[in-house]
Parts: C-alpha cells; structure tokens; sequence
C-alpha cells in the first residue's frame, strides 16, 4: 500500500507526486486516459509530419514558477524554445501591437500607435519589477498567503498603495484608458486578460491582463522543445526515477472514507487502492464533491455551494497543417508564437457580451499559435503547425451568426464553426486558407472526452472572475488544498490559485499532506484496504 494516491496525471497531480517522492512517501498515480499528461500532451494526429498540441501550448506561468524551477526538469530532458516575439496582436489596418522579451521593442511597438505610450508601459514594467517576487510568491503559496501577503503590502505602499491596488481591480477597458493614448497598449492588456474568462469590462480583468503581459515580458510564452507532452515526460521520468508509480487507463470511481478519512480509491474496473497517509484529486470541482466521495461525507453547506459553482467559458479548437508560413497582412505578425485576432477591444467585448448572451460568437476572438516559428522541429522547413482556439458559451442559447449553431456540436456543427474561426484569421492573413493542408476539430464535447477536468473543453478549472478567486476557489470559505474529508486534497486547477501550468495547485496539496501527520488511532483504518478486494488482489 502506497503512502499517497494521486487521482490524476496532470501537470498538477504529477508535481504533487514528484514532492511526495521527494519527502520519501510511496506514491501511486491512478491516470483515466491511455496516457498521462493531462491538458499537456501532443500528437501527430492532425498530419504525420506535424506536432500538435492537443490542448496548452505556450508557458509563461510554468517559467515564473519557482515550483517547477525546483524541480529542475532539464535534468530529466526539458528543453524550452521561444518565438522571435512573445505576442503581436495585428488590426485589420496593418497596425500591429507587439509584445516582446525586449522592453525596447514593445515600447516602440506601442509609440507607434501613440507617441508616449512606450513611456507608459516602461512605467507599468517599473511597477512590476518592484513587486514581481511578492506577487509570484503570493500567487505560488496556499491562501492566505501569510508571509507573502505581508511583503506585498508593504512593497504595494512604497510602489502606490491604494492608488495601485485601484488599477489592478479596474476593468481592463478602463485601466488600458487610463494609461495609453493609443489602441496598442489597450490591445495587449486586454488580449491578455481574455486568456482567462475575463470581458473588457469585468473587475479584476485588468490586474489579470497587466500579470499575464508582464509575465511575457519578462519570460516571454515558452514551449517545450519537441511539443507540450515534453513537459510531462519529464515530469514522468522524474517520478519514476524516485520510485513513484503511474498506472495509466485507471478511471477512478470513489474515493473511500473510513471514519471521516480519505484510506483509498475504487477504480471502474474494481480495483481498490489503499493510501496510508493521503488522497490527492487532480480532479474538477464537481467531479470531487459530486462523484468521486459520496455525499455523506460531505458537510451540506459544501453541497449547496457546490451548486453554485460556475465554469469558466467553453473553448473551441481548430489544429491546422499549413503548407508555408502565415500570410499576415502586419509583417509583426509573423514572429510572434502568439497572435490575437480581434480587430479592437470593441470587438472583444462585442464577442464577450455575445457569450454572456449565450449566443455563439459570429466574429470569434481567436487566440491563434504560430508552434513552427516557437520552435522549428513542429513540422517540415518552410510549413507551419499552427492552431486557434476561441469559446463558445457552455449553454448554448442561439447563435450571433446566421448559420443556426446551435450547441450539439455534430459534425455539421464542428465544420461551420471551425470555418468560421478560419474566416476570422482570413481577416488578418488573407490567403491563410489556401495553406490548409489538413486540419482537426476539438469542439468542447471531444475536449472533455479527452480529458475530463475540461468540461465542454473549459480550461481554468473555474472561472476566474473575482467572485470565485481566492477565498471563494473553489467555494466560499476555503481557498486552500484541504477539503471536509481528513486526509483528502484538493490538487487540481480548480483550487487556488487556479489555472494554468505552475504546478502551484500540486504542489499546494502535497506540502499540506506533509504536514499533517497520522493520528496514531487511525492505523486500524488505514489497514482495512490493505485486505483483499473483489478481484482477490492486495493493493
């Protein structure tokens, strides 16, 4: 019998297996698909001599983490490689914002637009670099974060105190007005906040903009060498040098509770597995409270919350092999990994406001991944692996366009949708059609097929609105690792800090089941799985 079992092969559930191995723990990880990874894996599925990311792509956050620093992945075969520009985000008219690892380049970039606005975001990169390690560490650690949250404060007075907090909790429409005179500096703060469910207009969303810029800016968006499953190999090969152990095709089905204490798992095939010490759930938020451990076990206020939970946007994908590079209509365009595709923020919120409506987007902000130019060993000298992904409500209502979408997202669906996604970087890259050599469609059904914590394909665990962030992630009242049920963690994005791949959640989870150590009195318990089950094998 293992001391930990870790529900899920994820980003998150391999740190936290990877810290337990660390601290001498016996570690097993159960993981439903046929391979581990989570939402970081690629395949060749789209053409044989492309490698496509079947969901994350670029890593910014993974970077900044001192978590996966620490982990010192290069060792086990990790390598990163950039794009020339970390992001352009290019209008209709040839103008084209850029956001690159150079200060100098991003700022002349944005004068362009507007003379004084490089200034403008040279002052925002001031105010980064004055409380970048409080933020990061603040974002790293368990809430409340204590010790960092002390260092921020104090750091947040000398840097403009209230007057900062007050930019960061602005909409990212109203902070993008407040600092820039022109479109460029506006486009980048809020392409970035759209990352995330956050519309122009919502509070928080331009805090969440302004990290995510200066997180490029200051790391740029990286990807692993070789295509996102990289990251996991490593991961892996880590583990598994420490002796931890990774059973793939293992869907979990319960979490067994013994007076009050998580001692195990059930799989769908019958198979128990007993844990001595811990259970961490790389799992959604609803799939813990609302499967995986049976209701009795539960305080009801935790199932009445659970009601409330809400998901972040779903997502639509569409994985292109393309015969040559982008014919971008803004040459900037063509270095950068990352390309936004709106043709202002007025067309942002228009597409936000159509989600919030329930509609499905006519014009569809595409978030638009150029993985070749990021690193040359994706496809063939001269072509491009590329992909975009947009959202789509998760409840569909009615459609903003004229072709009768309607949510079911069959085949007829997944085709017009995805033309519609091409039709919009058409807009940008005129002749980009005429470069399809092959494509694939990931609408939110096959994205959840593919890996369940992604619910209709959404992919931050949560939403990341301000009303389930700290405190409230998951529900109200917790903001930590630790569920009602003793000896059982929640690992996944769905806790905080949330999305995104940082390893933080994991590693959140694995430290707070290092600390706690077994009430003697419970040893009876943690023997009961140690018997045999129905299929007479000992676990």
């Amino acid at each position: 019998m293992p001391d930990a079992v870790v529900i899920g092969a994820g980003p998150n559930g391999l740190v936290a297996a990877n810290l337990l191995a660390d601290a001498g723990w016996s570690v097993t990880v159960l993981e439903e698909q046929d391979e581990a990874g989570g939402a970081v894996r690629h395949d060749r599925g789209v053409d044989p001599a492309f490698v496509s990311d079947l969901f994350s792509s670029f890593y910014p956050l993974a970077a900044a983490s001192p978590i996966v620093a620490g982990l010192r992945l290069e060792e086990h075969g990790l390598r990163w490689s950039h794009a020339p520009h970390v992001l352009a985000h290019p209008l209709s008219d040839g103008g084209c914002a850029v956001l690159d690892r150079d200060i100098e380049v991003t700022a002349g970039s944005l004068d362009a637009f507007a003379p004084g606005d490089g200034d403008a975001w040279r002052r925002l990169h001031d105010v980064w670099q004055r409380i970048r390690g409080d933020v990061l560490s603040a974002l790293f650690t368990p809430f409340p974060p204590v010790r960092a949250g002390v260092r921020f404060a104090m750091r947040l007075r000398g840097a403009g105190g209230l007057r900062l907090a007050r930019s960061l909790l602005l909409p990212v429409r109203r902070l993008g007005e407040e600092e820039f005179r022109g479109q460029g500096g506006r486009l980048l703060l809020a392409g970035n906040a759209l990352h995330a469910d956050l519309a122009p207009e919502a509070a928080g969303s331009g805090g969440f903009g302004w990290l995510m810029s200066m997180l490029g800016q200051t790391y740029g968006f990286p990807v692993p060498v070789g295509g996102a499953g990289a990251l996991t190999e490593a991961l892996t090969r880590r583990l598994l040098a420490r002796g931890g152990v990774l059973r793939c095709g293992r869907r979990v089905d319960e979490i067994v509770v013994r007076h009050g204490r998580a001692v195990g798992v059930r799989t769908a095939d019958g198979e128990t597995y007993g844990a001595r010490r811990a259970v961490l759930a790389d799992v959604s938020v609803p799939a813990l409270y609302g499967r995986l451990v049976r209701p009795e076990h539960l305080p009801g206020q935790v199932l009445e919350d659970l009601r409330r939970f809400q998901w972040d946007f779903a997502t639509f994908k569409v994985d292109w092999a393309l015969d040559g590079p982008v014919p971008w209509r803004a040459e900037q365009a063509a270095r950068a990994g990352t390309v936004h595709l709106a043709d202002g923020v007025d067309e942002l919120t228009r597409f936000a406001a159509q989600i919030a409506m329930r509609q499905v987007p006519d014009r569809p902000f595409a978030l638009f991944g150029q993985m070749t130019t990021s690193d040359p060993s994706r496809s063939p000298r001269g072509t491009e692996s590329a992909w975009a992904y947009t959202h789509v409500p998760l409840d569909v209502g009615s459609d903003a366009g004229d072709e009768g979408l309607t949510g079911a997202w069959d085949d007829k669906e997944q085709q017009i949708m995805a033309d519609r996604v091409e039709c919009q970087v058409e807009r940008f890259a005129p002749g980009f059609r005429a470069l399809i050599r092959a494509r694939r469609v990931l609408a939110p059904p096959t994205l959840q097929s593919m890996n369940a914590n992604l619910h209709q394909g959404a992919i931050n665990g949560g939403t990341t609105s301000l009303h389930q962030q700290l405190v409230f992630r998951p529900l109200p009242g917790t903001g930590r690792p630790e569920t009602p049920v003793t000896g059982l963690y929640l690992a996944s994005a769905g806790a905080h800090p949330g999305g995104g791949v940082h390893g933080a959640c994991g590693a959140n989870a694995a430290r707070a089941a290092l600390r706690r150590r077994i009430p003697p009195g419970r040893a009876g318990a943690q023997r009961v799985l140690a018997r045999r089950d129905r299929t007479g094998r000992r676990r």
